[in-house]
């Protein structure tokens, strides 16, 4: 299979809905939610057949940097269209839709080699729970830069513009913990099965996304105690959401940019 030609068409799409689903934000285009899932899915579709060939070309069973950010942003954008139907999340949708497109082509012009492990049971519930959890918390921190933005706009009294076209601050701050809840069970059952499954999860190569995730699993929960105990919302939410999901976001990506990318190792 030509790879380039599936992820160029996935990427046009990602950005027809990413666009669409924009200018629907800012008032310039009557909402078109279905229209906005059709192309979403549709890239999504051109988006897995990419991914399956550039990790069964890795010449390894854990996919590298490029790979691995694909096969992310696939599980982020296959969450984010589901949960859309329940939940007032499509927004994420235009931070996830293009960089889910850009990840596409950069992993076919640049794929990535893989590294070898003993794919079990235990360990394919470890990667399965850690893409889940990534994907959910990665629609949580878009969600808290919405919440944000919306924040700051009621409080300097501007309603209108973005503030009309988004669901009540309420609404926005209730789905924000509720994904939030939802990335710290899956990051929690990541941890859990990566303790018991991995041979040793402190091990040099892996130390620093054992201490990563640990740290944003902390903050998401202190997120969340403080969330039911003291009433915390507003900017205070979106700081801590936002600073749990950078230390995952280094806890996923950080060694492997910096050996594979930077140190071409």
């Amino acid at each position: 299979m030509q790879a380039l030609p599936f992820a160029t068409i996935a990427f046009i799409l990602y950005v027809a809905a990413a666009i669409w689903q924009g200018m629907t934000l800012f008032r310039r285009v009557p909402p078109r939610q279905g229209m906005v899932r059709l192309l979403g899915a549709l890239g999504l579709l051109l988006h897995i057949p990419v991914v399956v060939e550039l990790v069964s070309a890795a010449p390894g069973l854990l996919p590298g940097f490029t790979t691995s950010a694909t096969l992310l942003m696939a599980v982020a954008v296959n969450v984010v269209l589901v949960a859309s139907l329940f939940k007032p999340v499509l927004n994420a949708g235009i931070v996830l839709f293009p960089l889910a497109g850009i990840a596409l082509i950069v992993a076919t012009w640049l794929p990535s080699q893989g590294s070898h492990s003993g794919l079990t049971p235990g360990i394919l519930l470890h990667a399965v729970s850690s893409a889940l959890a990534f994907a959910v918390l990665a629609i949580a921190a878009i969600q808290a830069v919405l919440v944000g933005l919306q924040n700051q706009a009621l409080r300097h009294h501007h309603i209108r513009g973005i503030v009309q076209s988004l669901p009540p601050l309420t609404t926005m701050e209730r789905v924000l913990f509720e994904l939030v809840w939802s990335g710290i069970l899956l990051l929690t059952l990541s941890i859990i099965s990566g303790l018991i499954f991995l041979d040793n999860m402190f091990a040099q190569h892996l130390v620093h996304k054992t201490v990563l995730s640990l740290g944003a699993w902390i903050i998401f929960t202190t997120l969340l105690v403080g969330r039911y105990r003291f009433g915390w919302r507003g900017m205070r939410a979106v700081r801590w959401t936002l600073g749990g999901c950078v230390l995952l976001l280094l806890a996923y990506f950080g060694s492997k940019f910096v050996l594979e990318i930077l140190l071409n190792r």
